[in-house]
């Protein structure tokens, strides 16, 4: 019987950010037993009125460089595929039509950043379904099914209030990006770590909305 936690862990290959965070996890013991759930990090971002990183010009090229340079702090080998950000929605379903397997997670995720290879072309999630043993790619991943399974896991991660990748949820509570780790690992040492008058406090202080500055 395991002792490990269990957490699920939200992501989209597109995402350089849970590449490394799925990287730590696999490589560093935080004694967890992970569910992988793939999402569509795009319709997260529209449910909650957001925008990714890369769609702001000026925060493109230092969230790219701030990837590069945690992939070298961390020994992460790391190479962005040419065009970034790529239509994930196909890679998504093929990890779900392979129920979201490690190894299937391991594949997809170090052909995207491992090796830089492009997850929109279907020759490429051929071969990738080939090696992890699914026949048929094209047309399995364009199943119902398949399909149907991408929007519930979304759809119950927006209920869960996961509202972009990565996010590891632990309980009732959610750890969003790579940066999050040592706080995880806090969390895991002290399960009270949350609980704090101070802690709690953050719950209730006053949402004011930001003033513009006037023309």
């Amino acid at each position: 019987m395991s002792t490990k936690t269990p957490a699920d862990f939200y992501f989209d290959p597109v995402s350089p950010f849970a590449f490394l965070m799925w990287k730590r996890l696999r490589e560093d013991d935080f004694g967890l037993e992970i569910s992988p759930v793939p999402v569509l990090l795009g319709a997260l971002l529209n449910h909650w009125g957001l925008i990714g990183p890369a769609e702001v010009p000026p925060k493109r090229v230092q969230t790219y460089r701030m990837c590069q340079w945690l992939a070298a702090r961390n020994g992460i080998a790391l190479r962005f595929p040419d065009a970034h950000p790529f239509r994930s929605v196909e890679a998504l379903r093929l990890l779900i039509a392979l129920d979201a397997r490690a190894n299937a997670v391991d594949t997809v995720f170090e052909a995207a950043f491992g090796k830089g290879r492009d997850l929109t072309d279907g020759a490429e999630l051929e071969r990738l379904g080939g090696e992890l043993g699914l026949s048929a790619v094209q047309d399995r991943i364009a199943s119902a099914d398949v399909k149907d399974g991408l929007r519930a896991n979304t759809e119950a991660a927006i209920a869960r209030g996961v509202f972009g990748v990565p996010t590891l949820a632990i309980g009732e509570d959610l750890f969003w990006g790579f940066d999050t780790l040592e706080l995880v690992r806090d969390y895991l040492a002290d399960p009270k770590l949350f609980q704090t008058a101070e802690m709690q406090r953050l719950g209730t202080l006053d949402y004011g909305v930001p003033r513009r500055a006037e023309s």
